[in-house]
């Protein structure tokens, strides 16, 4: 077997271990006698891994008792509209611009509803974060968005804005489960979980129980309805059983390897080597500003759009696969989420070592 070191933003590595697992219980889980993805969503097979999945999440991430757990579908444009759909109360929310996805969620809530614009980055094309300590945030909003970690632009809201009492609502797809949260600073937080947690097609929704209303937009469908979930212990409809099984085991892995903390340690060390190499090469230059720097997605260029292409091409042939930046903004980018090892920084960072030598 030869695996690459797959840099990717999404769909993203995954532990070997957990793809070990897999493997072994493709044809039977357990004394089933079928595949999970052949079980039914009522089995008591499938509730046993539904419910163990959201009770190891619920002990990685400390979640407290008054939030709701609920693993859905339809990625994050699908929360883009739930959430002033089930949360714009006063029809008016704030939203702060860190990047393309921050950008999409506040287009989409448009429809629903006013959206301020209460800080932004875009005039130096996200390239960091903004102010966040003393915003003007709008008497009558339900609620203050954000995305946590940008994974387009490589940049990370590392303290929280100040809301001002309001409700905080934030995507977290790219940083999930690489840190340690205080979940009770949030209103809601949620993630496509295909970037640090399992394969794509489940969203996951950590929400407080407070915010499950009724009173909902008056033509908000039912299967957009965060109670409609909540009622139903995310078997509403069938689910994507096999998927949710792959994010249990990864649960399991991130305990085994010591929880959150610990993941923070190993990722801190990761980024630490790419950014120093970044910092102190004459070809390679990062793209963010240091204090806004992402320990996920790290975006870089050499300057050349054609050295640019040659550098993807050539680490692509030497196995360090997806390294093309996003379509918007081109050069490189390198995600390095959870289960990449620190191996593969290290390999990485030896070849742009070489890279350089012959080109700059």
């Amino acid at each position: 077997m030869s695996r690459v070191y797959n840099f990717s933003a999404g769909p993203a590595v995954l532990p070997e271990e957990v793809l070990a697992t897999a493997r072994d219980e493709m044809l039977e889980y357990g004394s089933s006698g079928m595949s999970v993805m052949e079980m039914s969503h009522r089995s008591k097979d499938f509730t046993d891994i539904l419910d163990c999945a959201e009770a190891d999440l619920r002990e990685l991430m400390d979640i407290p008792s008054n939030y709701k757990v609920l693993f859905l579908q339809g990625g994050g444009n699908t929360q883009f509209a739930m959430v002033p759909m089930n949360l714009m109360k006063n029809k008016v929310a704030d939203y702060i611009l860190t990047g393309q996805w921050s950008k999409k969620a506040a287009k989409e809530a448009e429809i629903y509803g006013k959206v301020n614009i209460i800080a932004s980055s875009q005039d130096k094309t996200f390239s960091y974060i903004p102010d966040l300590s003393d915003l003007p945030v709008s008497e009558d909003a339900d609620y203050v968005y954000i995305c946590q970690n940008n994974t387009i632009y490589g940049t990370t809201i590392w303290n929280l804005p100040n809301t001002k009492g309001k409700d905080l609502v934030s995507d977290i797809s790219s940083m999930f489960l690489s840190q340690p949260m205080d979940v009770k600073k949030y209103g809601i937080l949620w993630g496509g979980v295909q970037k640090n947690v399992g394969p794509a097609g489940v969203t996951i929704v950590i929400i407080r129980e407070d915010l499950i209303r009724e009173d909902v937009l008056p033509f908000t469908p039912t299967m957009l309805k965060y109670k409609t979930h909540a009622d139903h212990g995310s078997l509403y409809n069938t689910p994507p059983c096999y998927n949710i099984y792959i994010c249990g085991l990864v649960f399991k892995w991130l305990k085994e390897m010591g929880g959150l903390a610990e993941m923070q340690k190993r990722n801190e060390k990761k980024a630490s080597l790419l950014y120093k190499f970044l910092d102190d090469s004459r070809l390679f230059k990062g793209t963010v500003e240091k204090k806004d720097r992402s320990l996920m997605n790290v975006p870089f260029v050499t300057g050349n759009e054609e050295l640019d292409k040659k550098f993807i091409s050539q680490a692509s042939e030497a196995g360090f696969k997806n390294l093309k930046g996003h379509r918007t903004v081109g050069g490189m980018r390198a995600s390095i989420y959870n289960a990449m090892p620190y191996e593969g920084v290290e390999k990485l960072v030896e070849f742009m070592s070489d890279f350089e030598k012959e080109n700059a």
